[in-house]
């Protein structure tokens, strides 16, 4: 049988395995009890084993896999072509091995380049995330919707844990600033949370029991009728005042205050309808009083009209209350006459007063004696034909004249 060989290597009769490396014929091994066949084979796999590795290699230089990795697996590879133990070509396998270094440098300064940007980007996402747990944190407890912002805060937190797993790995001294930031922002919405609560707690116990108080006044004010609802409605606003207390107890002392208005305000409601009938009746009856009333003469016998005026009085005031917008139109009917009645009787005192007659007598006197004087001088003046002093007097004298009968009027 002819040996086997091919352009690689060879095997002897005793199995003895060459392999032709780079020009020199070299013994990698023995593979006895089989034939030549089979032991020039299993070195041939041998190389193929060792192609696979230099195939997977530069597969992962294509896909641009972890360049420290990549170069541990080329250094690996290039001691185990030093002197392989296989059949093969493998001066080729050193040489693809070899074409992988200079790639192995240029992925990692990619690698580095596009891992600072992945930090950069990181950096920047936190930093957006802590400025947004910051403003929670600083935002008036008062003012806070605490359902929402609580929500907002946990989902800060999540996209915080969520950089930092899926995200690259941020240098620590970089990423405790940005940490303690986050850090003290939860700390602090936190604290506030629960100082609101606390706060809110007391502020609810305070309004309960305000308004416990205040349902049982409210219960109170059914029994004394519709009178109470001005008294309900005061009731009303302190309610408005009390505050708002948390839960469904703060509902149901609402449905006791407000059912006991709802009473009160049924109870007003059948009175005012009760009463409208009764005060339109009132209405009619003093309109009547009020016309008799209007045509009275006070001049022809002021005292017996006066005591006519009186009865209607009373009768005006005993006829009871009118629909509130009928008030003032009877009030200032009744009023006019009542007014002119006592106008009527100042004037009749004013001419019977003693002293304004005397007053009025003193003065009549005074200027019919002035009168008299000023006709006397007219008469001088006119015959000495002096018209400046005649045109003087005479305008004196017209004067005094008209204040004479208005005196006289006033007199009579």
């Amino acid at each position: 049988m002819p040996p086997v060989s091919n352009q690689y290597g060879r095997v002897d009769n005793d199995n003895n395995v060459f392999v032709n490396d780079n020009g020199t014929e070299r013994k990698v091994g023995q593979y006895p009890g089989v034939t030549e066949a089979e032991a020039f084979a299993y070195f041939e796999r041998k190389y193929q084993e060792l192609e696979a590795n230099v195939r997977i290699l530069e597969q992962r230089v294509k896909n641009s896999a972890d360049p420290a990795s990549i170069e541990a697996a080329a250094e690996k590879l290039a001691k185990e072509l030093v002197e392989p133990t296989a059949v093969g070509n493998v001066q080729e396998l050193r040489n693809r091995v070899s074409a992988v270094t200079p790639n192995i440098e240029k992925m990692r300064a990619e690698k580095s380049e596009a891992n600072q940007k992945a930090i950069a980007e990181a950096m920047k996402v936190r930093t957006e995330i802590a400025e947004k747990a910051k403003a929670l944190a600083d935002k008036d407890p008062k003012k806070t919707q605490w359902k929402v912002a609580s929500k907002e805060m946990a989902e800060l937190f999540e996209a915080w844990q969520a950089s930092q797993k899926s995200g690259p790995k941020v240098p620590r001294k970089e990423a405790d600033v940005i940490w303690k930031i986050f850090s003290h922002a939860r700390t602090k919405f936190e604290a506030n949370k629960r100082a609101f609560f606390a706060e809110l707690t007391v502020v609810t116990k305070v309004a309960r029991a305000k308004k416990s108080e205040l349902v049982a006044k409210a219960e109170a004010l059914v029994s004394k009728g519709a009178d109470s609802a001005s008294n309900y409605r005061k009731l009303l606003d302190e309610w408005k005042l009390s505050g708002r207390s948390q839960g469904k107890q703060d509902d149901a002392l609402w449905e006791k205050f407000k059912a006991a208005g709802d009473a009160i305000y049924a109870m007003r409601k059948e009175t005012i309808a009760k009463e409208s009938i009764e005060f339109a009746a009132n209405y009619e009856a003093k309109l009547a009083i009020i016309t008799e009333a209007e045509k009275l003469d006070p001049t022809k016998d002021l005292a017996a009209a006066k005591k006519q005026l009186l009865s209607l009085q009373q009768r005006y005031e005993k006829a009871g209350k009118v629909p509130k917008e009928k008030i003032r139109e009877t009030d200032d009917r009744m009023r006019a006459v009542e007014k002119k009645f006592k106008d009527l009787e100042q004037e009749q005192w004013r001419k019977s007063d003693p002293a304004a007659i005397e007053r009025s007598s003193g003065m009549l006197s005074q200027l019919e004696e002035s009168i008299a004087v000023i006709e006397k001088d007219l008469a001088a003046a006119t015959a000495l034909q002096d018209s400046k002093k005649t045109a003087e007097l005479s305008k004196a004298l017209e004067a005094r004249r008209s204040w004479l009968e208005v005196v006289k009027q006033n007199a009579s």
